[in-house]
């Protein structure tokens, strides 16, 4: 059965549709308006193993703000849609990613209760075109919207490309693990007998 989930949101500040795969090969066609948001989204695709279609038209006269945070809600969004009920997925997953002089540590808990812990020491206000401030402003919303536990916290880090790169990866990784299913769970993973 496919996993997959699409979605169209449009408000006064952003206009956004979006195709997701869990189960793809690390495909994507992607464009948000912002050169290094897509490339950290295309890091999210290749290293997730996820196929992502995903066109956004936001207001970048303004900022970036509303076009990042709109796209983390509608990740998030398509994250829960394509899980379905979570039968049968392992729930939790967890990477610690090196990249060159940043090492990052991410944990997930599919659990259906958000809650982020975002230990990122970003020192430059900007990566290309990309308000650092942006990045836990996405993580925040794809955790709220998705009904996830995200804890994603630098262990090392100089250079801020690095930093933000490796945590994209960091969480496609430990994403792609919580999202995978396994054959010795044939309900959800939950003394309760549900994870929302």
């Amino acid at each position: 059965m496919a996993r997959m989930a699409e979605i169209q949101r449009n408000t006064k500040e952003t206009s956004i549709a979006l195709q997701l795969n869990l189960d793809g090969e690390g495909n994507g066609d992607i464009n948000t308006g912002i050169g290094f948001f897509d490339h950290m989204l295309n890091s999210f695709v290749k290293h997730g193993f996820f196929d992502l279609k995903l066109n956004v038209s936001g207001d970048l006269y303004v900022d970036g703000h509303h076009t990042v945070e709109d796209t983390g809600i509608v990740l998030g969004q398509a994250i829960k849609k394509a899980l379905g009920d979570k039968k049968g997925i392992k729930r939790y997953g967890s990477a610690i990613l090196p990249m060159d002089d940043a090492l990052i540590l991410c944990a997930i808990d599919l659990s259906g209760r958000p809650y982020l812990v975002y230990d990122l020491n970003l020192t430059a206000e900007r990566v290309g075109y990309l308000d650092t401030e942006l990045v836990r402003e996405f993580f925040y919303a794809v955790t709220y919207s998705a009904g996830m536990n995200l804890h994603i916290k630098m262990l090392n880090g100089i250079n801020n490309h690095h930093i933000i790169e490796a945590g994209f990866k960091a969480f496609d990784k430990a994403l792609d693990e919580a999202t995978r299913l396994d054959p010795r769970i044939t309900d959800v993973l939950s003394t309760k007998g549900t994870v929302d």
